[in-house]
């Protein structure tokens, strides 16, 4: 071989060399860059006795429990107590007999009470008051078949893993027709407050009738209350079990398929969280969820496909909990926003900023809820224009008749007037939509006539009688003054109306104060569609306070409106 070739030889052979050191020092850089990782990674149950006797240590200072601003988890081990908010309605998750309770909900807040070592405390919740109480730090923790949405994200800290998924099922009669959303439009479905998936419901122009508790609808659902009623599947699974209500009632659809959560504060909540996400993935992984589903027959369905999770390798770790691949994601249920959203919220941070006030304007930040505001607003000053005129024609009509000189006519109307006003308005009312509801098929603008008949009746009434006094005052002045006798009936009439003035003008203002009771036979006016609004969205006493106002100018209006027909009826009477 020549010195030439030799040296080419040895070139190549010293570059292969070159590369595979390259080559074995990157592998050895990834090993020991890999090893500390493994070194370091801990088990939940590990990573959770540490932070748990971190937390014991801390209260066992002299003095630490008394501090201000206490860590919450510390707090627990203050006070050797777990507070716990369940609900006591809810078959077999939450319910109460006496001093017992029992239910899913129930043995899963005693087993984490009972692995963090101390004891529980119970406080009844429902779906309304379950994130008020946490934020007002009346209970520490959350159990209380409470759905993980998106929307919820900001209003409390979800537990990861969940404990258990449901999905919305509507519930009806088997002989009622309903397949899906486009059978449900402009019908009313039955409802818990605070409830998930109600926004959604709202989106297809389905009208809410919300109960405080879930427990009330399958009886409003038996004595014909509700015709269709909408809640978590596992609720409904229960009364299924009842050959009486499977025969009469079935589900219709299902909807909205969603993780439930445990769930603590966003603020001074991080340790405590911490712990409990640490003591679910225990919990799936050793299959305690599963036993307390088993003994309390729930579906196990979910349960045991999250036992298969969180024994994988990737997942049995104290990052586990933080891993997409173990971890399921929040249903999503953020709403179309309207156009004007951000400066909605621009103005509540600036309230807050200024005055400290937690202001909130849920109808103006998503599309579902102004156009429930919109409907409402629309909806309720046609209900208050047709309560004035209802409440007009009835007074002058029964006016007239209980001041007729037949029998046959004035009797039957005074008698009317008596029940009218012996009748609690709202007995009336549910009268006056029964009978529509007969008549016609149900819709808002049957209800909304319905409340405008039964307003008008209750205030033309008491108006109609005060005008037949006038009347019989009239006539008595008219037999005793020279020269009255050819007074024609009709001017005598109109007389009457305008020395009752001031009777009727309170009339129609009772009638306009009085119209939000139209909300309870489901009319969709502006309070019905805020109680709609609140029930998926925070801000309940911001928005309570504009419906106070809107109906405060609503009635300073028709007030000064009957100034001036007051004045022109008085006017009349002078003239004549």
């Amino acid at each position: 071989m020549s010195k030439s070739a030799r040296q080419s030889k040895a070139q190549t052979e010293m570059r292969a060399w070159r590369i595979l050191r390259l080559a074995l020092a990157g592998i050895l850089a990834g090993a020991m860059a890999t090893f500390p990782l493994i070194a370091t990674a801990e088990t939940p149950d590990a990573a959770l006795a540490k932070l748990v006797e971190d937390a014991r240590a801390e209260a066992a200072v002299p003095g630490a429990c008394a501090a201000p601003h206490l860590d919450r988890l510390v707090r627990i081990f203050c006070e050797s107590r777990l507070r716990t908010g369940i609900r006591e309605y809810y078959p077999l998750f939450g319910t109460r007999e006496g001093e017992a309770r029992s239910g899913y909900d129930v043995d899963v807040g005693r087993a984490v009470a009972k692995h963090l070592g101390v004891e529980p405390v119970f406080t009844r919740v429902n779906a309304a008051s379950r994130i008020p109480l946490l934020a007002e730090d009346r209970i520490d923790l959350a159990i209380a078949t409470m759905g993980h949405n998106t929307q919820r994200d900001g209003q409390v800290r979800f537990i990861r893993p969940h404990y258990y998924q449901s999905e919305t099922a509507v519930v009806g009669p088997r002989a009622l027709a309903v397949k899906g959303w486009p059978d449900v439009a402009s019908r009313t479905i039955c409802v818990t407050i605070g409830n998930g998936s109600n926004a959604q419901i709202v989106s297809h122009n389905v009208r809410l009738m919300l109960f405080d508790e879930a427990g009330v609808l399958p009886d409003r659902l038996k004595d014909e209350t509700c015709t269709l009623a909408a809640q978590d599947d596992s609720f409904f699974a229960y009364y299924f079990t009842d050959p009486g209500f499977a025969k009469n009632f079935e589900q219709k659809f299902g909807f909205a398929q969603v993780p439930w959560g445990m769930a603590v504060a966003r603020t001074g909540s991080d340790r405590l969280a911490r712990a409990l996400d640490l003591t679910s993935q225990i919990f799936h992984r050793d299959g305690t969820f599963l036993g307390i589903a088993r003994a309390n027959r729930v579906g196990t369905g979910f349960l045991e496909r999250q036992q298969a999770v969180w024994n994988r390798p990737e997942c049995n770790t104290d990052t586990g909990g933080t891993n997409p691949a173990c971890v399921l994601p929040a249903l999503d249920a953020d709403l179309q926003p309207t156009p004007f959203a951000g400066r909605a919220t621009a103005v509540e941070d600036w309230i807050e900023a200024r005055t400290g006030v937690d202001f909130s304007l849920p109808m103006f930040k998503t599309m579902p809820a102004w156009s429930l505001f919109k409907d409402g607003i629309l909806n309720s000053l046609i209900l208050v224009a047709g309560a004035l005129v209802a409440t007009l024609l009835f007074a002058m009509v029964l006016g007239a008749l209980q001041s007729s000189r037949s029998f046959v006519l004035r009797w039957p109307a005074r008698a009317g007037t008596i029940v009218l006003q012996s009748s609690p308005v709202v007995l009336t009312l549910v009268i006056a939509a029964a009978v529509a509801q007969a008549i016609f098929p149900y819709s808002s603008a049957v209800a909304i006539g319905a409340a405008i008949v039964a307003l008008g009746l209750m205030n033309g009434s008491n108006a109609g009688q005060a005008i037949a006094e006038a009347m019989h005052t009239l006539r008595t002045e008219r037999g005793s003054a020279q020269g009255a006798g050819g007074i024609p009936t009709t001017e005598l009439f109109g007389r009457a109306v305008s020395r009752s003035a001031t009777q009727i003008v309170s009339f129609l203002i009772n009638a306009a104060k009085g119209t939000p009771i139209a909300s309870f036979i489901g009319a969709p006016e502006l309070l019905s569609a805020l109680t709609d609004i609140t029930s998926f969205a925070s801000g309940r006493a911001t928005t309570y306070t504009l419906l106070l106002v809107f109906y405060v100018a609503v009635v300073v209006v028709v007030v000064w409106l009957c100034g001036k027909l007051r004045s022109w009826l008085e006017h009349r009477q002078v003239a004549a």
